[in-house]
């Protein structure tokens, strides 16, 4: 009986093979509408038949296992990619380095520790706005101190004192010279003006009388206050302060000097320079 079986079994398989070898040139498997994929298998057999290796099936079947996401799986994944940036962003956001606000610093005050310099206390730093006490004498109807404003001149002194009388000698005064603190303005008396002779016979001059001596200079270190007062341009009041310059100062050594003196200016020491000697 066994052996019947296997005779019918090997028929089978032999059928099946000519007739696989009988078919067209196309095989039937490649038709849509054949669902037999082993048609030579025999369909009582129970161990089934594979075509190919197993690297070929192995193949196939990785193929056959693409991952296709499909739309919802897209949707999916891009929730948790939104969700994920969103964290990071609030893990950023609350990691950030906070600004601590600066203490206002201490107000520094600055205490001047200096003492006031002496200098400050002496005449000559006064402010242009500060006055000062100038010394008017001779012709002048004041005589005596006056206070000035700071630039005042020569000029502004002689009316502080109220002015230069008649006859007074202006010409030996730098009218227009600034003064300063303490300095002293001698205003002296102009000379008179010599007098005309008259006109008349003039006789033989009597024997034994000798006619003063003419072109006669005067020495300032030798001549008192009347033989001073008698040169042209100097009065009383020049001629005092000519004698003062020199006990003050001693003796004179050139007869420029006598700009030094008080109340003589360029002027007059220009007509005095050829009437006085040292």
């Amino acid at each position: 009986m066994a052996s019947s079986d296997h005779r019918d079994l090997a028929r089978t398989r032999l059928g099946a093979i000519t007739r696989s070898s009988a078919m067209p040139a196309e095989p039937p498997w490649t038709d849509d509408t054949s669902t037999d994929e082993h048609p030579w298998a025999d369909p009582d057999d129970d161990e089934p038949v594979h075509s190919g290796s197993g690297r070929e099936r192995f193949v196939d079947r990785l193929t056959a296992a693409r991952w296709d996401t499909g739309r919802r799986g897209t949707a999916a994944l891009a929730a948790i990619g939104v969700l994920a940036a969103t964290v990071a962003l609030v893990v950023v956001w609350r990691d950030r380095p906070v600004p601590e606000p600066v203490p206002p610093l201490p107000r520094v005050e600055v205490v001047d520790t200096a003492e006031p310099s002496a200098t400050k206390e002496t005449d000559t730093a006064q402010p242009d706005s500060a006055e000062f006490v100038v010394s008017v004498v001779g012709a002048v109807t004041r005589p005596g101190l006056v206070r000035l404003p700071a630039g005042s001149r020569v000029a502004d002194a002689l009316d502080a004192a109220g002015g230069a009388v008649d006859g007074a000698d202006l010409i030996g005064l730098n009218l227009a010279r600034r003064v300063a603190d303490g300095d002293q303005i001698v205003v002296g008396i102009a000379p008179p003006q010599p007098v005309p002779q008259a006109s008349g016979i003039v006789g033989a001059q009597a024997p034994g009388d000798t006619p003063p001596e003419a072109g006669g200079l005067v020495d300032l270190n030798t001549a008192d206050e009347t033989a001073l007062d008698a040169l042209p341009g100097v009065g009383p009041v020049t001629a005092a302060a000519i004698v003062s310059w020199r006990d003050t100062n001693g003796p004179f050594t050139d007869v420029e000097q006598l700009g030094e003196v008080d109340g003589i200016g360029p002027a007059r020491l220009a007509r005095l320079r050829e009437l006085v000697t040292v």
